[in-house]
C-alpha cells in the first residue's frame, strides 16, 4: 500500500500535523525520515522492516550504521544516511551521558522501574539484555530474543555473542510475561541456569534475570534461582 492509498487523516505526515510527533508510532516516525517508498512497499511499511531487522539483527536500530542498513531491500545509502543522521543528532541532543548509564544495576529494583513502561504490556515475550561495564552501567540495551507468547526460545549464544562483541563485563537479562504475572516457570528457571554456566565459560558475569509482570516483577537472583 503506498502513502497515497491511505486514508489523509491517517498519513504520518498529517498525523502529525494535527495530532503532534507523540501520535505516531516508531514506524510512522521512521517512515517520516525514510520520505518515499517503492513500487512495492509504502514508507511505513520500508520503515516497519527497518524495525524488523534492526531488532533480529543489530539488538536496535541505535546500534546501526550506513552499511547495515543498505542490505534491507528498499533502503538504498540515501535512506540510510537520513536514518543514522538523525539517531546521531538524537543522541547529541540528549547527550552522551544518557539517564540509563546512571542508575546502578546492582539493584534489581531500579533495573525493573527502566524496563517497566517499555516491557509490561507487550504481547509477546522479549527478552532483553542489557550490556554493563565494569562500574555496572549500561553501555547498550539489545533485545535478544521475540518469542511466542508461551515462552521465549534463547540459544546462550544469541545472548553472549552482542556481549563479547561489545566488550561488556557482565550482563542483566529481563524478559516480560504477556499475562502479567511474574511468576518463574521451569523453561525461565532452566534456561537462567543453562546461561549462567555460558558466561562463567566466557567470563561475563550474568547479574540477575528479571521477568516483568503488569506493574509487578520478580529477580530471579533474588529468589535464589541463581546461586
Amino acid at each position: 500500500m503506498r502513502i497515497k492509498d491511505i486514508p489523509q487523516e491517517e498519513r504520518p505526515k498529517e498525523k502529525l500535523m494535527y495530532a503532534g510527533a507523540e501520535s505516531l508510532s516508531t514506524s510512522e516516525l521512521l517512515a517520516l525520515i525514510i520520505r518515499t517508498g517503492n513500487s512495492n512497499k509504502s514508507a511505513v511499511q520500508l520503515a516497519e522492516d527497518v524495525l524488523a531487522y534492526s531488532a533480529k539483527e543489530l539488538g536496535s536500530l541505535r546500534e546501526a550504521d550506513v552499511q547495515e542498513l543498505t542490505e534491507i531491500d528498499g533502503i538504498g545509502s540515501t535512506k540510510a544516511c537520513s536514518i543514522v543522521a538523525s539517531l546521531e543528532l538524537a543522541r547529541r541532543l540528549l547527550g552522551r551521558e544518557s539517564d540509563e548509564s546512571r542508575i546502578s544495576m546492582k539493584n534489581p529494583e531500579s533495573v525493573a522501574n527502566l524496563l517497566m513502561e517499555d516491557m509490561r504490556e507487550l504481547k509477546q515475550e522479549h527478552l532483553v539484555a542489557l550490556l554493563l561495564n565494569a562500574k555496572c552501567e549500561i553501555e547498550s540495551r539489545i533485545t535478544v530474543s521475540i518469542g511466542e507468547l508461551t515462552s521465549t526460545v534463547v540459544h546462550p549464544r544469541e545472548v553472549f555473542r552482542p556481549a563479547i562483541r561489545k566488550g561488556a563485563a557482565g550482563i542483566i537479562l529481563a524478559h516480560n510475561h504477556p499475562s502479567g504475572d511474574p511468576t518463574p516457570s521451569q523453561d525461565d528457571i532452566q534456561s537462567t541456569k543453562r546461561i549462567m554456566e555460558v558466561s562463567k565459560l566466557v567470563g561475563i558475569r550474568l547479574l540477575d534475570h528479571l521477568i516483568i509482570g503488569d506493574g509487578r516483577y520478580i529477580s530471579l537472583r533474588n529468589e535464589g534461582y541463581m546461586e
